[in-house]
Parts: C-alpha cells; structure tokens; sequence
C-alpha cells in the first residue's frame, strides 16, 4: 500500500466508525495510534514523528483561551435557572402581544437577548419552550410556526456572541476570539432581521396562523408594563457590556470576560433571589460535563490529525480542494454543502475540531479571511440544531413539549412531525444567511478593525536648513536649497519610508 492511500483509508475508517455509534473522543484517538503504528509499520514515517504527541496534548490542556469555555458555560447554566428569561419574555410577549404574530416577535428578541447572555442553545430553547410553548398553544398559534420559531431563536445562542462555537473556531482557525466575536455580530443582527420579516410576513399572509393575545392575556399596561420590561432587559444589557465590552475595548481577554460573566450571572441569580447552593452545585456540574466533553474530543482530534498529517492527508485534503471549479467560491459552496451534510450525523464541536483543522489550510492558500470562513461555517453549523437526525434544538423541544402535555398546561399532544417540519422554513433561512455571507463578505468584515494605509505618492521629505548669516559652501553656479524635494530618482526610497511609516501606522 502506497503513503497516498493511507489519507482516504483513514478518513473512510473514521466516517465508519462515527456512524456505528462509538464515543467520538476515543474514535478519533484509537483509529489514530492505529493507523500510525501501522504507518510506521510500513516506514511512512519514523516512531519519532510520534514523540510530537506528548507536546501536542500538553499545549491543548495548558491552552488559556480553552479556560473561556467553562466559564462561559458555567454562565449560561446560571442564566438557565435564574429567572431572567421568564421576566423577559414575560415583559416582551405582553408589549408585542396585542399584535398579529407578537409572541413570534417576542421569542425571536428574547432568543437573541438569552444567546448574548448565556451562550448555549439547551438554555433558550428550554426557557422560551417552556415559558411561551403553552401560550402560543392557548391562544391558537400554528402549531408548527409555534415549535419552529422557539427552535430557531434558540440556535441563534450558537452564533452572536460570546458563542461557544466561535471560541472553539477561532482556537481551531488560530485567529482572535474578539475577531470572531465582531465578525458574527453582522450576520447575527442579519439572522435576526431575517426571522423578524418572516414572522412579520406569517402576520400578513397567515394572520389566522399568528393570532393576536386577547384583553384578558395581557394584564399589563403603562409604566408596570414597561418597568417589567426594563427589569428583564436592563440588568442584560449590563451583563452583555460586562462580557463583550470590556473584550472589545481591550480591557479584558476571554477568559477574563468568561470570568465577569461568570460573576455576573451570579450578580443577576441574585438579584431574582435565585442564588443558593442548588444551583450553584447544578451549575457547576453541568459546566463540568460540557468541559471534560470538548477536552476530550479535542485531545482525541489531535492525535487523529497528528498522524493524518505524517501520512500526507493534508495534501490529499488541499488537492481535492483546490482544484475544484469556481475558484474561492467553488470551495466554499462545495465546504458548506459538506458541512451541511456532515451535519446530520456530528455535533458541531465533532465539526471544528475534525472537519475545520482540514479545510483552514486550503482556505488560507486560496487566500480567503479565516475570520469569514469561520463565522461562515458557524452559521451553517447551526443547521445542526434544526435538521433531523441528531437536531438537539428539536429534542430539547420534544422533551419540554412532553413534560407540558403531561403537567396539563395544554390538552392535547405536539406531534413530533409538527416539531420537524415546523423547522424547516427556519433551515432555509439559515442556509439563505449562509449565502449572502458568501457572496457579500463586508456583512462579517466591516466590524473588523482595519490596517491603517498610506500613500507613498504623498509622502514628502523637507529639511530645513538652519540661517547661520553666511552662505554656505556650494559649487561654483549652484544655488544653496533651503528644502529638499524627494527626486524623481529616489522614488524607491521614499516607498521605503512609506512602508515603515505604513508599519509604525499599524
């Protein structure tokens, strides 16, 4: 057997062994010290490629951006159980209520307000399923844009910021946690219009599918309905400065930020009188499990790869890539519909950690932004929560459905095909949103900070020359200058200067 058919080998092997049903971590970690000593075996590469490991594993485990994640979780977790997002929706359904399609409105805000507090998906569509599911049904809302529009906002957790996912990619794609944050928050705010039109557009040419709350629904009014409101929104506001201000002012790294909001969770749990030792102990076991979860598949990944390397499997990746028709574009439609697939059977930290180190390279060679290609691949990765058979924003919701009808809160049973195909308009939405980030790039970019330019045509060298009373030494016919004027000549001198002055700027 050849070096070269080694790569596809081992990819098929792990594709196999993932559809079977083994844990992901010890997959990718066995079918990689399998297959490299079988590759040293063969002498395709020598048993100290393999001393790489150690220092490998230890860099994952020292890594202090990878601190950010349990703090973040430990966060979301708190949010989960602390009462705010019954306060939000609460305010938010009564303000939009009297309205055609004013719970959907209320669900999509909230669900952007819960993902850039919390950072995980199971806490919103939990909360909004829980608290606005048995209204929506009382009130004759569709059942299938009822489930659909809690499921979606839900996932809208995975991409505004301070999203798990992003710190995860930019850790895979070695670019800055603060770049990813701000390239999402363009498609984040373009996601959350896109929800907005569509339920608005439900509200027009469906009205009987989005019924206004009657009279009796709304028992607020006037200054007790907006101080409900800014009870659930102001304390959000200060918690979202605290994580993603104090990250994109440069006062705090992400792992300081994940620390703040931390404390700041703590702060709101709190202030609603939910603080005790239950949930600090229901927390914290539950940022445990995320945590031991991601190390591990990343430990596991990084064995995969380091031996997928050794056996040339980079450069079967990039020469299956590169060549594809279309350029930059052609790879990137071909990657999102990989990855849209791939994401019918994988988690989405399963993607980043296996997929993502295999296409950054030949991203990077083509010469497209990584920042773009993550939050790109970050929007599609959403559509893991949304589409059957692993969609974990649906089974969430297919668990809170249940627990409702059995409380009696409503009367009849959400058919599990109401949950499915209720979600796919939503799906479409975010493939369409994964489409304009193609093709218009500045939608992620614009928030990016700039390097500063400058023209080296406009630069301009004077000197002075200091009047002493006499006349200095020139030759004989020449005139004495009293400022030089870079010469036409020396043009490649004074791009030079431009340059250093371009790098000083930056």
């Amino acid at each position: 057997m050849a070096m070269q058919d080694l790569a596809p080998i081992m990819f098929g092997a792990l594709v196999v062994a993932m559809l079977v049903g083994f844990p992901v971590a010890f997959t990718l970690a066995g079918l990689g010290l399998a297959f490299g000593a079988f590759a040293i075996s063969q002498g395709f590469f020598p048993e100290a490629f393999l001393s790489n490991l150690p220092l490998r594993l230890f860099g994952i485990v020292s890594n202090e951006l990878l601190l950010s994640i349990p703090f973040f979780t430990f966060m979301g977790a708190l949010l989960e159980r602390c009462g705010l997002a019954e306060d939000l929706l609460d305010g938010t359904g009564q303000l939009f209520g009297g309205r055609p399609g004013g719970l959907g409105v209320a669900v999509i805000l909230v669900g952007a307000v819960l993902g850039a507090i919390t950072g995980t998906v199971a806490a919103s569509v939990i909360a909004m399923g829980v608290i606005s599911l048995p209204i929506m049904v009382r009130y004759g809302y569709d059942m299938r844009y009822a489930t659909g529009v809690i499921a979606a906002s839900g996932t809208i957790t995975q991409l505004i910021p301070p999203s798990l996912v992003l710190v995860v990619l930019a850790d895979q794609l070695g670019r800055s946690v603060g770049d990813m944050y701000l390239g999402a928050i363009g498609p984040s705010l373009l996601q959350t219009a896109l929800f907005l039109l569509f339920t608005l557009a439900v509200a027009v040419f469906r009205p009987q599918w989005v019924p206004p709350l009657p009279e009796s629904a709304r028992t607020l009014r006037g200054w007790p309905l907006w101080r409900k409101v800014l009870w659930g929104m102001v304390p959000s506001l200060v918690l979202i400065f605290l994580v993603l201000g104090t990250l994109f002012m440069g006062l705090a790294t992400p792992t300081e930020a994940g620390a703040l909001g931390a404390f700041g969770a703590m702060a709101l749990a709190a202030l609603h009188r939910r603080l005790n030792t239950t949930l600090i102990w229901q927390a914290m076991d539950s940022t445990m499990r995320v945590t031991v979860m991601v190390i591990f598949i990343l430990l596991g990944s990084s064995v995969f790869s380091l031996v997928f390397q050794g056996v040339d499997g980079n450069v079967w990746i990039e020469h299956m890539l590169s060549h594809l028709p279309g350029g930059p574009i052609g790879f990137l439609i071909a990657v999102n519909i990989f990855v849209f697939f791939l994401a019918f059977f994988l988690d989405f930290f399963e993607i980043a950690f296996i997929i993502v180190p295999l296409l950054a390279p030949v991203a990077e060679k083509m010469g497209i932004d990584l920042v773009w290609f993550g939050v790109m691949l970050c929007i599609n990765m959403q559509t893991s929560f949304m589409h059957p058979p692993f969609g974990f924003a649906l089974f969430y919701l297919r668990g809170v459905a249940d627990q409702i009808h059995k409380s009696g809160a409503i009367t009849r049973p959400i058919a599990s095909r109401d949950i499915y195909l209720g979600a796919i308009p939503w799906v479409v939405m975010q493939l369409m949103l994964v489409a304009v980030v193609i093709f218009w790039p500045q939608s992620v970019t614009y928030w990016l900070d700039k390097d500063a330019k400058v023209n080296t045509d406009d630069v301009k060298i004077e000197m002075q020359i200091e009047d002493t009373g006499e006349a200095p030494a020139t030759q004989e016919g020449a005139e004495a200058p009293s400022s030089f004027d870079v010469p036409a000549v020396d043009q490649a001198a004074s791009a030079t200067s431009g340059e250093g002055s371009d790098r000083v700027a930056r």
